[in-house]
């Protein structure tokens, strides 16, 4: 079953945590549980919400490595810093292939990771001129209800986030389950295609879940049906980026994961993300991030023993990265 997790904060705005609840959480006669939902904060215990009361949440960040999606349901004051704690969690999650999800004013929490860097993304309108004015690499387009790159996806206003969630329903599960589930929330059915409708949203989703195979930018094209120069167009109008940096990109962010998280040797890395060789894997890892595999693996302090401790495991690799970097 899909997990969502809810990362939340003082002081927590109840709607915008409603909005996953009621489309993720909430048991519904007639239609099938599609996901666990649950909550976490940076330390569990009392969180004061915008209603005036305090709600408890047992669960810490250790619950983001858990999550298939993680939603963070606004984030105020927008101009509150991301803790270093939260910032490693959340980009972790990504790498291991977690979609991260933002509802309104949860776009600033997911601004300061720099995965919307060159991408576009929403928020309230109220809000678009400053995440602008702190984020000029993100292209901001207040006017979109939401923007779903796949990997992440913001929305704009409150309500707008029954829009995205509702949408990501469809995309996980199709457009009768969604519709069914709109129904039962007295909701109007997800759209088919969000506002820009050409196809990316998709796309990205497909390559993500097989960012570990011998996946060529002409595999891409050929999904969607279009000409790789198209395809190079789109990426760029909607990416920020090429079709080709993308997928490199996603590789060395779930070989990371890996060596963070496993004992595994380089060349299994490598083979295991889709960079062939320990060699490309060195060359690329060293172009993107600054350092080698293994001082970073050892700059983290990721040992087998430490993540075992931490999962409960027993075995050499995690059963969660047997399944691939990109699962969802």
């Amino acid at each position: 079953m899909h997990r969502v997790v809810a990362l939340v904060r003082p002081v927590q705005s109840t709607f915008e945590l409603g909005c996953a609840v009621e489309v993720f959480g909430t048991p519904r006669p007639g239609l099938p549980a599609r996901y666990a939902f649950e909550v976490c904060t940076e330390t569990p215990g009392p969180v004061a919400t915008s209603a005036g009361y305090a709600m408890t949440v047992t669960r810490g960040l250790e619950a983001l490595r858990e999550a298939g999606t993680v939603v963070i349901p606004g984030w105020l004051p927008v101009e509150a810093p991301l803790p270093g704690g939260v910032r490693d969690a959340l980009l972790a999650a990504h790498a291991r292939g977690a979609r991260l999800v933002t509802i309104c004013s949860g776009v600033f929490a997911l601004a300061r990771t720099g995965l919307l860097d060159g991408r576009t993304a929403t928020t309230h309108p109220g809000r678009a001129e400053r995440l602008r004015r702190e984020f000029p690499r993100v292209r901001v387009e207040p006017d979109r209800a939401y923007v779903d790159h796949g990997d992440v996806a913001t929305s704009a206003g409150a309500g707008a986030g029954f829009e995205l969630c509702l949408h990501l329903v469809r995309r996980d599960h199709g457009a009768e389950f969604a519709a069914r589930l709109a129904r039962d929330m007295a909701m109007p059915p997800p759209r088919a295609e969000p506002a820009g409708g050409d196809g990316l949203d998709g796309l990205v989703a497909w390559a993500d879940a097989r960012i570990g195979g011998p996946l060529s930018v002409s595999d891409l094209a050929a999904r969607l049906g279009v000409s790789p120069r198209t395809l190079a167009r789109r990426f760029a109008e909607r990416l920020g980026t090429s079709p080709g940096a993308w997928l490199l990109g996603r590789r060395v962010a779930a070989a990371r994961a890996l060596l963070e998280s496993t004992d595994l040797p380089v060349e299994a890395i490598a083979a295991r993300v889709g960079l062939g060789s320990a060699v490309n894997l060195r060359r690329r890892f060293r172009a993107a991030t600054g350092t080698t595999p293994s001082a970073h693996r050892a700059a983290t302090g990721a040992t087998p023993s430490a993540h075992r401790a931490a999962t409960g495991t027993t075995g050499t690799t995690p059963s969660a990265h047997r399944a691939g970097a990109g699962r969802r």
